[in-house]
């Protein structure tokens, strides 16, 4: 399995970085996902679809992220938790790239915890788990 999941992960991130550069297929970002998945941060739990509207909301959240200057998103590491044969959480540790107006670029480290799900083969994310995204992009000054 954690061929496959590291896989998995190594596609989000390909496929995160060319939504950064404005080419992006939402079809394969979509198919990263279980059917339905939930979502968890300090904005509270939610639950939803990997339909037409779940395509829109992520391509919103990528304009969002080169809008306040994301310039790259890279996996630094992997480490898997099984839970059963066609389960697992993986701890992603990400560092993201951003440009800063007459300052260096800033990268910052954040972890989110995804809920792993291999059926007929393939795994997909179900659900993740991400601290507050908000207060650390404003502690490092993005936003």
């Amino acid at each position: 399995m954690e061929t496959s999941v590291r896989a998995l992960f190594e596609r989000y991130e390909s496929l995160f970085n060319q939504s950064l550069g404005g080419d992006v297929n939402m079809d394969e970002v979509a198919a990263l996902y279980a059917s339905e998945f939930i979502g968890a941060a300090p904005a509270g739990v939610r639950a939803g679809k990997n339909d037409d509207q779940f395509k829109q909301v992520m391509a919103q959240g990528y304009a969002h992220y080169r809008a306040i200057g994301t310039k790259a998103m890279r996996v630094r590491a992997i480490r898997l938790s099984p839970i059963d044969e066609l389960h697992c959480v993986a701890h992603v540790g990400w560092t993201a790239t951003y440009a800063r107006k007459d300052e260096p670029d800033a990268e910052i480290d954040f972890d989110v915890h995804y809920f792993v799900q291999k059926l007929d083969g393939e795994p997909k994310a179900f659900g993740w788990v991400s601290g507050d995204e908000q207060a650390l992009l404003a502690k490092h000054g993005i936003i």
